[in-house]
């Protein structure tokens, strides 16, 4: 009970203490962070090109460790990596030497975090890209720790002010470096493979990102989907085709296949009278349809769209139509 009441008396005295302005300690937390983050961006210099250069050469996957907070971050990195085209797996060091050295090959690289660079649960790892002359790329802060000196290339963060106040020296602006020079790897790694959207997607395909990533030709309409016509059809024919697909325009093609015009529903309005029926296609047709390629994102699509203030899109390859997308499409995909 007594235990009870000194914990109750430690948490009251706490709460009456806490700082009343959050955004300041917020604020504090930021600039620090921020500072260390420039001081990382200036401390970079070869040995981040020579890491780059190494795991780019892997034939495996990027082996990727740390404990504690710096395991947390890896994680992270790992995650990072595999999505960007980098295969990538994290590794827990503490699970390593239980066998679980057997995930890492002689194809593999290690990145390996810690601060100080001497995690106990570290030394397995080590010893083994040693015995088996694995690639190790280290990221911490300790030039002569066991895990720089062990290193193929150490990655050196600064020694820069923790966020966390009284001396506790929670990790806080250091996992914050540590994420942000996973980030850098990455993003170089990224880059120099010219990995593109197309790539992106395919790791990507759930969600509101694969979403965005597809291309029309994933979303169009094609083939008998297609309200299609020629310009001699008579608009009660062609009323009733529009009607059919339900897309809200005819694509009006030559007898090539070629398009050459397009009727929309605004056409019809602009038409209307007595007479709408007794025309023909060609003589309402608006010659000069706004049309997209296949392989355009779909967010650019929709971009087009809603720039030109319209619903439907045909879709031409060699000037024939292939396909049709309607605003409808892009809520269905979900890239809206």
């Amino acid at each position: 009970m007594g235990k009870l009441k000194d914990a109750q008396r430690v948490s009251n005295e706490l709460s009456t203490s806490a700082p009343a302005d959050h955004l300041a300690s917020a604020r504090r937390t930021l600039d620090l962070e921020i500072a260390g983050l420039r001081a990382l961006a200036a401390s970079l210099d070869g040995p981040f090109n020579e890491a780059v250069d190494q795991l780019v050469t892997v034939k495996g996957r990027i082996i990727v460790t740390g404990m504690g907070k710096s395991g947390h971050i890896a994680r992270k990195i790992a995650a990072t990596l595999a999505s960007t085209g980098a295969p990538a797996q994290f590794v827990h060091p503490a699970e390593a030497s239980h066998g679980d050295l057997g995930m890492i090959t002689r194809d593999d690289a290690i990145l390996a975090l810690s601060w100080s660079g001497e995690s106990a649960e570290l030394l397995s790892i080590i010893s083994y890209a040693k015995r088996f002359a694995i690639p190790l790329v280290a990221i911490t802060a300790e030039a002569k720790s066991a895990l720089a000196q062990a290193a193929n290339i150490a990655l050196l963060l600064p020694k820069a002010e923790e966020a966390c106040p009284n001396g506790l020296a929670a990790p806080t602006t250091s996992t914050t470096m540590q994420l942000a020079l996973g980030d850098a790897l990455a993003v170089a790694l990224l880059e120099y493979r010219n990995f593109t959207p197309s790539d992106f997607r395919v790791f990507h395909p759930g969600g509101k990102l694969g979403a965005m990533l597809r291309h029309v030709a994933d979303i169009m309409h094609k083939g008998e989907e297609m309200p299609l016509g020629r310009a001699d059809m008579p608009m009660s024919q062609a009323l009733i085709e529009m009607s059919r697909k339900s897309l809200g325009c005819l694509g009006v093609v030559d007898s090539a296949g070629a398009l050459i015009g397009i009727i929309t529903d605004g056409d019809l309005r602009r038409h209307m009278g007595s007479d709408l029926l007794e025309k023909r296609v060609g003589d309402i047709m608006n010659p000069a349809p706004k049309t997209v390629p296949s392989t355009m994102l779909a967010t650019e699509a929709l971009n087009f769209l809603n720039e030109r203030k319209i619903t439907s899109l045909f879709v031409v390859e060699n000037g024939k139509p292939v396909g049709l997308v309607h605003i409808h499409d892009f809520l269905r995909a979900g890239v809206v």
